[in-house]
């Protein structure tokens, strides 16, 4: 078993690691394009398996509810939530088009999907991409290192350097808290334009 101390210097070099690859300018566009589809009433879709699902939810609880700010409610859907959808769904169609079949329910021209798989190759997560792209809806992908087959999907990607899942989870944690903290402030402030 690693020390805490090993398992903090691990996660500190690639929070480091993660500062060096230069994610701000995607980050600033991947908030404003969300604020806007979100401060125009369109929706923000969330997805994942796994701790990624946990994560897809996290989010998606952050908007809906607050993360800072007191501010109104936000249009964010996590596809990753209803047991009745993926059940039925999954039973009777397949599993790999559970959140596409949801991006057709909910998505809509102008609003966002934003997929989460630390490896890029999640076949759902895939799918919805694609479901999404074709519903002209911007993409944003949080994924491991290279991006998988998602990385040719995703408008906006954050490729965490790395292979190992729970490091990549950690730093995805700090990059959609970022997120929200930006999105937020573009809606609580009034500068996301609809």
């Amino acid at each position: 078993m690693p020390s805490l101390d090993a398992w903090l210097s691990e996660a500190e070099s690639l929070l480091a690691a993660t500062r060096r690859a230069g994610f701000g300018p995607a980050m600033d566009r991947a908030v404003a394009a969300a604020a806007q589809a979100l401060a125009a009433g369109r929706p923000l879709l969330a997805c994942g398996n796994g701790g990624s699902a946990a994560d897809a939810q996290h989010i998606v609880a952050e908007l809906v509810g607050r993360f800072l700010r007191d501010r109104r409610a936000l249009r964010a859907i996590c596809l990753s939530s209803d047991a009745a959808i993926l059940t039925a769904w999954s039973n009777d169609q397949g599993f790999n088009s559970v959140f596409a079949r949801q991006v057709e329910a909910h998505g809509e021209p102008g609003g966002v999907l934003l997929a989460l798989s630390t490896s890029g190759n999640s076949p759902n997560v895939v799918e919805a991409l694609g479901a999404a792209r074709a519903r002209r809806m911007t993409t944003i992908g949080l994924t491991g290192e290279g991006g998988g087959r998602m990385a040719q999907l995703c408008d906006h990607l954050f490729a965490v350097p790395s292979t190992s899942t729970p490091a990549i989870q950690q730093v995805h944690l700090c990059l959609y808290h970022c997120f929200c903290a930006g999105v937020e402030a573009a809606i609580a402030d009034g500068t996301a334009t609809a």
